[in-house]
């Protein structure tokens, strides 16, 4: 599990922010999702870091980063905020200007991060995600019986947590099994990380904070910038067997939301550097040069 990255706490944005750093060359930036912890890079990550210094960090709220209580509205898990954090963390590493790549939540994040701070990202890869905004928008039965976790994790507190803090081994496992299409590409190692990681009540409550954000302040900062494109390259990659690939035509709702986009599916579920490493980081590869 990265046992040749350094492990990292640094503080910015006033928490504290847990990750881990290796490889040499230009810095690449890695943004996990829900429910995991960076340690979801664990398959890709020493391959990138051949060409690359490779920082994979856990969002505020997630693994071992800081999980601040959450606002009566959320607004301290927008992604505006944790977008913020990270590039606080490089700058605090030396880094002005890096590549990007965000998986599910960690996406949302990079889309954010690439709109407020342009001049950052060089070149940005989003892995199974179709935006925020087109997809609440788009909300039919399907998109909600697929995706019910938007729409459970939003409730008011404590409501999600308390159900899923009675069984919180047994959550995390149904959204992996569900989301993804190979059970058997989560190592033991990993599924105990994220386990550790998720028993957390803290943890629980903060992810649910940022579903919280992510119906509300987020769609409000979505709908500000609709006149404004991502400008770095973008290449958007999702599973072939998943949700996304079924749903959504990917490639044409990131044209109208970046100006540079490229992307194919990748052959796995919803948890591509898992389920397809050798796929995805070739992908990866390719686009960055």
């Amino acid at each position: 599990m990265l046992t040749n990255f350094r492990k990292f706490q640094l503080e910015v944005n006033g928490i504290t922010i847990n990750g881990v750093k290796g490889g040499r060359g230009f810095p690449l930036l890695l943004l996990h999702g829900y429910p995991q912890t960076h340690q979801m890079w664990h398959k890709i990550a020493p391959r990138l870091a051949a060409n690359f210094t490779v920082i994979a960090t856990d969002l505020r709220g997630y693994g071992d980063s800081d999980k601040p209580l959450p606002l009566e509205d959320s607004s301290n898990y927008c992604k505006r905020v944790m977008a913020l954090d990270q590039v606080l963390l490089m700058e605090k590493l030396g880094y002005q200007e890096f590549y990007l790549i965000g998986h599910d939540r960690g996406a949302r994040v990079s889309h954010r991060l690439a709109l407020d701070f342009p001049e950052k990202v060089k070149k940005l890869v989003l892995l199974d995600i179709a935006p925020t905004l087109a997809m609440y928008e788009a909300t039919d039965q399907t998109f909600a019986t697929a995706y019910y976790h938007w729409f459970f994790l939003i409730q008011p507190s404590p409501f999600p947590e308390t159900l899923i803090a009675a069984n919180p081994d047994y959550y995390l496992q149904h959204c992996l099994q569900s989301w993804g299409r190979d059970f058997s590409a989560f190592t033991e190692e990993a599924l105990g990380e994220y386990r550790r990681c998720f028993r957390d009540l803290s943890t629980i409550t903060a992810t649910c904070a940022d579903y919280r954000a992510a119906a509300t302040i987020d769609l409000e900062h979505d709908r500000q910038d609709l006149d404004q494109k991502i400008s770095s390259p973008l290449l958007v990659l999702w599973g072939k067997k998943g949700f996304i690939a079924r749903q959504y035509d990917v490639i044409a709702l990131w044209q109208q939301r970046a100006n540079q986009v490229t992307g194919q599916a990748i052959a796995s579920g919803h948890f591509l550097p898992e389920e397809a490493p050798e796929e995805t980081a070739q992908a990866i590869e390719d686009f960055l040069g």
